[in-house]
């Protein structure tokens, strides 16, 4: 389904949602206060504000540090309409003349002051209405200590916000700096327009937002998969994986990236990328090379089969790119929910457990001569290696890399190195076996997850049994990882597992010292096994790791 709204932040975002709570204020406190207790209620509000009003500068003085001068003038202005004497001698008057608590009092004026700016034509004016009521949520938590929250619940699988598209009625400055704006991929919300406090905010912290969807907040589930698209204001609600290249390719904003973090002693961080631009990011992010080059997204970004010369120049900027570190690429992993354009494929009954992945590139040798041909002539701009995806035992990966050396027989090339990725059990339980014709191995997490626990990742009926964090899967990845280290083969793990920093001691105690993860998750990744490993940088050194 997709849904248009207003587009008020740039970029685009693919990842599951995390709802806003919206109803901490949905009860609001209204009672009349005994004469005796007059000047209690009065000390309540004040005391409130003086809280409210040292909140606000810290908020100013964290915002100036680290976005800007600019923007941290938007909680000068808050501050303004938390000592704006009208206001106060409002509030105080329900107080003392009308008995009114200071919840009811404080709801009733600063209420009847956004509802008289919203009437107004001029649309400025009317966005300077969320501040009016930001101020009036921040005193009501300051009464009732609570904070503004995500609607989490307590399962493991929740991940609080992180790396998730947060939807809310209302985007407001507060909500957009106070839920990790480094590791919040997107805002969707209700209402809030294009010069709004809140989306100044969301585009100087690179953050894609999309506004005026109504009812929004109760039309999806925690955990549904949404694309947001900044640029347009368009959302797709669980959108296919050509719509999401599609749409990353012609995006016009680049979203921020955080800032670097130096390399760590013990764990090498690599990057994912679905396309050759991406790189750029890679680069930025510094890591230590790409660890998964989704090349099928290529193909659906144009919306067509790529000639060969066509994907040659993409293979060979990355390489050149990327200036001698590795450059991990996974042939075409399509079938099941990611069709290649141009290829007709008879419906399954089961596309996911069909003709994909190695299957697909054993079924179409024509399709695979083509990009074995264009990586060849690639490789001599860099340090490729080859994944070979879903592969199911070594017969079959020994298969698929001599037709890759037979279509690229003759032609002038570099080293190139072939891998197998490890997404089905029957291919883990043989690590050791297909570890003796491979040069190195992935752990593609998403798939192996889903196939050891029969569970559907993207039906959210299911979304709570789709959790690695189970005895069983550890026990495997490091079999995986045993496998490996015996037959002297690097190893590595990509899919979402790898970019979660819960699992970073896990993946090393595994016996795993190398992940592939969002350019984005680069820096956090980083910081957590700096921790875990003594604080120890990476020592600067020429060339990239076997």
């Amino acid at each position: 389904m997709a849904l248009k709204g207003l587009a008020i932040s740039g970029g685009i975002a693919v990842a599951r949602v995390c709802l806003f709570n919206e109803s901490r204020h949905s009860s609001i406190p209204i009672y009349t206060v005994q004469s005796a207790e007059v000047e209690k209620e009065v000390e309540r509000f004040r005391k409130a504000r003086e809280t409210a009003a040292r909140q606000l500068d810290a908020v100013r003085a964290d915002v100036a540090a680290r976005i800007g001068e600019a923007e941290a003038e938007i909680f000068v202005a808050q501050r303004m309409i938390l000592e704006d004497p009208t206001v106060d001698a409002q509030i105080l008057d329900a107080i003392r003349k009308r008995h009114a608590n200071a919840e009811a009092a404080i709801n009733t004026v600063l209420d009847a002051f956004e509802a008289r700016l919203q009437r107004m034509d001029n649309e400025y004016i009317k966005e300077r209405a969320s501040d009016i009521g930001e101020v009036r949520r921040r005193l009501l938590d300051i009464l009732h200590q609570v904070a503004p929250s995500l609607q989490c619940g307590d399962a493991d699988y929740c991940q609080r916000g992180r790396n998730r598209i947060v939807i809310a009625e209302e985007l407001t400055p507060s909500l957009t700096l106070g839920l990790d704006t480094e590791h919040t991929m997107g805002f969707v919300t209700e209402r809030g327009g294009v010069t709004s406090h809140a989306a100044i905010l969301a585009r100087a912290l690179g953050i894609p937002a999309v506004s005026g969807i109504k009812g929004i907040h109760s039309l999806l589930a925690c955990g549904t998969e949404v694309l947001v698209n900044g640029d347009t204001g368009e959302i797709v609600i669980s959108p296919s994986d050509r719509t999401v290249a599609r749409l990353r390719a012609g995006a016009k904003t680049r979203i921020r990236a955080p800032k670097p973090e130096p390399a760590c002693a013990e764990l090498s961080v690599l990057a994912n990328i679905s396309l050759s631009e991406e790189t750029a990011e890679v680069i930025e992010m510094q890591a230590e090379g790409i660890g998964l080059y989704r090349t099928e997204f290529e193909f659906m970004a144009a919306e067509r089969l790529l000639t060969e010369d066509e994907q040659f120049e993409r293979y060979a900027a990355v390489l050149r790119a990327m200036d001698g570190k590795p450059v991990y690429v996974r042939l075409m992993d399509v079938g099941s929910d990611k069709p290649l354009p141009g290829v007709a494929v008879e419906n399954e009954d089961n596309p996911s457990l069909g003709w994909r992945g190695a299957r697909f590139l054993i079924g179409r040798p024509d399709l695979l001569a083509t990009q074995a041909r264009a990586l060849a002539r690639a490789s001599a701009h860099g340090d490729l290696r080859v994944m070979y995806p879903m592969i199911t035992d070594r017969r079959q990966f020994v298969k698929l890399k001599g037709l890759f050396r037979e279509a690229v027989a003759g032609l002038r090339k570099g080293r190139i190195r072939h891998g197998a990725m490890f997404e089905v059990p029957a291919a883990c339980l043989q690590a050791a076996d297909i570890l003796k014709s491979a040069d190195f191995a992935s752990v593609g997490t998403n798939d192996l997850i889903q196939y050891l626990f029969a569970v559907d990742r993207n039906n959210d009926r299911v979304a709570h049994d789709y959790d690695p964090d189970r005895p069983v899967f550890w026990a495997l990845l490091k079999q995986i990882a045993d496998a490996a280290r015996a037959a002297g083969r690097p190893l590595s793990v990509c899919g979402e597992m790898a970019g979660d920093p819960r699992y970073v001691r896990k993946i090393r105690e595994a016996g795993i010292d190398r992940v592939s993860v969002s350019p984005r998750l680069i820096p956090e990744i980083r910081r957590v096994a700096r921790r875990l490993c003594g604080g120890r940088p990476r020592a600067r050194r020429g060339g990239a790791r076997g």
